[in-house]
């Protein structure tokens, strides 16, 4: 499998995990160790960053992954724009998950805060991944805008319903020349496939590892779902039909 790249750097996995919604820090962070990934998301919010030792700052120590902050529970471009400088100086990164939620009930992102919160960030040097819908338009805003990657939905934040709209997912890839990585939704492992096939460029989930049952065996079915689905995408598939076609020539038939 190819690298990922984004922003410049080059990652060998196409996985990357949110750490919310985990029983534990310990189911973390074998979850984390399973799925192959090499950079987790982790909420400002959740972590002290005044404290010597936080717990899931260790986690993400002792799995050697990267860390990407991001603005989950923010709601205007000024509240995302701050907690990003607040994240660049408590972990010393410029790399920010831009999230802009405009709805309590779906969470889905609001693309009216977020262009110009990308902006600004982009402006003041972070390389941003924002979490976005899957309205291809938007995505080459944000991609014009100078984001190094778009992150859209494939349906709300912790339903587990999939792939609401794959043709609006193939036609977001086609809009945009950064890398496309599929965001909230998966509920698993055929949904990280599915977006791989479709041509993303990798997947983003968390719920649906950190709340299975097994943690653990999920973070790996996903691992191998993303790899699976970047190899299908790339072998070419057979076309369509909508009738049969013989796998074994007529030629050489035994005349019964």
């Amino acid at each position: 499998m190819d690298d990922l790249i984004i922003g410049g750097e080059r990652f060998g996995s196409r996985l990357i995990l949110g750490t919310g919604g985990a029983a534990n820090l310990d189911v973390l962070e074998r979850a984390i160790k399973a799925s192959g990934t090499e950079m987790v998301t982790v909420a400002l919010r959740r972590i002290n960053a005044q404290k010597s030792s936080d717990g899931l700052l260790d986690v993400v120590g002792r799995t050697g992954v990267r860390l990407l902050p991001n603005t989950a529970g923010c709601r205007t471009a000024a509240e995302a724009v701050k907690l990003a400088h607040l994240a660049r100086e408590a972990f010393g990164t410029a790399w920010i998950k831009l999230e802009v939620i405009g709805d309590e009930r779906t969470l889905l992102p609001d693309g009216v805060e977020l262009v110009p919160a990308a902006e600004r960030l982009v402006a003041d040097g972070f390389t941003v991944l924002p979490y976005t819908n899957d309205d291809p338009i938007l995505a080459r805003r944000l991609a014009d805008a100078g984001c190094a990657a778009v992150m859209p939905a494939g349906s709300p934040i912790g339903s587990g319903l999939g792939i609401g709209n794959p043709h609006h997912l193939r036609l977001l890839r086609q809009a945009v020349d950064v890398p496309v990585i599929l965001d909230a939704g998966v509920g698993t492992a055929s949904d990280a496939a599915l977006a791989m096939e479709l041509g993303c460029d990798a997947v983003l989930l968390a719920t649906a590892v950190t709340r299975a049952e097994d943690p653990e065996r999920m973070a790996t079915a996903m691992r191998l779902a993303v790899e699976a689905g970047f190899l299908a995408a790339h072998a070419g598939r057979i076309p369509r039909r909508f009738h049969a076609l013989a796998s074994t020539p007529d030629e050489g038939r035994p005349d019964l």
